[in-house]
């Protein structure tokens, strides 16, 4: 999520979400970068208008309700589980290169 964060901030302080910014707020902050995620997240929001994302979120408090009750289910996963899930989903991405915003959230 600091990643998301990061390109929200950018955005909200008028600078240009790029990879070096993303990358300087995510040191700032003292978050182990890792380029493949920035370069994703760069690429993933190339086209994507933030405002409008942002506003049909914000329209939209109902479609967060299930996905929020999902939360504590996946919050009791074995760490060791989510790591392997993780590092094959990595794995897939580089090797179908197209890793997406999808990529940012899994």
């Amino acid at each position: 999520m600091e990643y998301i964060y990061a390109a929200l901030l950018l955005h909200n302080a008028g600078k240009d979400v790029t990879e070096e910014n993303v990358t300087a707020v995510l040191n700032a902050a003292g978050v182990e970068v890792q380029d493949a995620r920035v370069k994703a997240l760069v690429a993933a929001l190339e086209d994507v208008n933030i405002e409008e994302a942002i506003s049909k979120a914000a329209v939209a408090p109902v479609a967060a309700a299930p996905a929020a009750a999902a939360a504590p289910a996946a919050a009791a996963a074995p760490a060791a589980e989510e790591e392997a899930e993780e590092e094959g989903k990595k794995e897939e991405e580089e090797e179908s290169g197209m890793a997406g915003l999808g990529a940012l959230f899994g």
